[in-house]
């Protein structure tokens, strides 16, 4: 039974405790926040969980084996620090820092430890992600580009724009889709509701192969949308994790570039174009989050790498401290690699 810490009891942290005292293998001997009124929510879901509001406490605690860090992004890197300092296996939310020197920071002294270090990119654990990914692999024929949308009405953030909120998500699904980081980013953005604070973002990424990544990052938008389309030579393909009942679709279309300058009549693209059946393949419903967490208890059990360890988060950060240096400077194109 792994005994395991959580800090930060704001939106994720319940989730977390949820997810880990339901599972067989770990239970949640701490918990930590600055507010009591969240440490109050914990005695509604595990009355013999220990609180405190100085997670120093659970760090010197030599029952805590592990710990999961859910505040906010300019905490982490201090936190994260001190508990792998003390030995302790860290799982943190994504932003995984406020820099890519702190994640390589953190990374060394996981290394040195022999601790496994795992960053919360919770949609690499998604099967509609997973499936998308198998989809694209097994080929869609020439990849041309992704479109990636994920926008609401709030949540509003103070501490980081929509990229570092809701951007990292996608940013994080292209570098597990791929395997890579892209060649180059540019960014463009907009403050309507706080001043510096963009809450709508476009984010371009250009990979090899001439693959571009567009991203479409937004709080402040009339529906939920999370979708990401992929565009290739011979098929295309939707995901789409708000519908739950058809969360990937295969369109078997695409374009006979060798007919395109066959016909001068407009009435003549259909021949053109090649319109076939849409697919709809089955996939596992199974909550992220727990996948996630499941996943961070096996690679401490059995010392694996875990698929988003310190470096998947570290690729995200430097393509988000690119996309800064873009946003500042009108979208120019900035070099990530």
């Amino acid at each position: 039974m792994m005994n395991i810490g959580v800090i930060g009891l704001g939106y994720w942290g319940p989730n977390y405790v949820r997810i880990i005292n339901e599972l067989n293998e770990s239970i949640v001997e701490y918990c930590c926040d600055l507010d009591p009124n969240n440490l109050n929510k914990v005695n509604d879901l595990s009355a013999s969980t220990k609180t405190t509001t100085d997670y120093m406490e659970m760090a010197k605690n030599p029952n805590i084996d592990a710990v999961v860090i859910t505040t906010p992004i300019n905490t982490h890197f201090k936190i994260a620090k001190d508990f792998l300092l003390n030995g302790k296996h860290v799982l943190i939310e994504k932003p995984f820092t406020n820099t890519s020197k702190e994640a390589m920071e953190l990374i060394k002294i996981a290394e040195e430890k022999n601790l496994i270090l795992m960053v919360g990119h919770v949609y690499a654990y998604n099967p509609g992600v997973q499936k998308l990914k198998e989809v694209i692999n097994e080929g869609i024929g020439d990849l041309y580009y992704v479109r990636a949308e994920r926008m609401g009405l709030g949540p509003i953030r103070k501490h980081a724009n929509a990229l570092w909120d809701l951007g990292t998500h996608d940013i994080s699904i292209a570098t597990y889709l791929f395997d890579s980081m892209p060649e180059s980013v540019s960014a463009e953005g907009v403050s309507y509701i706080q001043a510096n604070v963009e809450d709508v973002a476009f984010l371009t990424l250009k990979f090899p192969n001439n693959v571009i990544y567009n991203i479409h990052s937004s709080w402040f938008a009339p529906e939920k949308i999370r979708k990401t389309t992929a565009v290739g030579s011979s098929s295309m393909i939707v995901f789409d994790d708000v519908n739950k009942s058809e969360t990937i679709k295969i369109y078997d279309r695409s374009i006979d570039k060798s007919l395109l300058d066959s016909s001068p009549e407009y009435s003549d693209h259909q021949s053109i174009v090649s319109v076939g059946d849409i697919h709809i393949p089955l996939v596992e419903q199974s909550e992220p989050l727990k996948n996630q967490v499941k996943h961070f208890l096996e690679c401490i059990s059995k010392n694996k790498q875990p698929i988003t360890d310190g470096y998947a988060g570290f690729k995200v950060i430097k393509i988000l401290e690119a996309a800064e240096e873009s946003l500042q400077n009108n979208g120019r194109r900035v070099q990530c690699q």
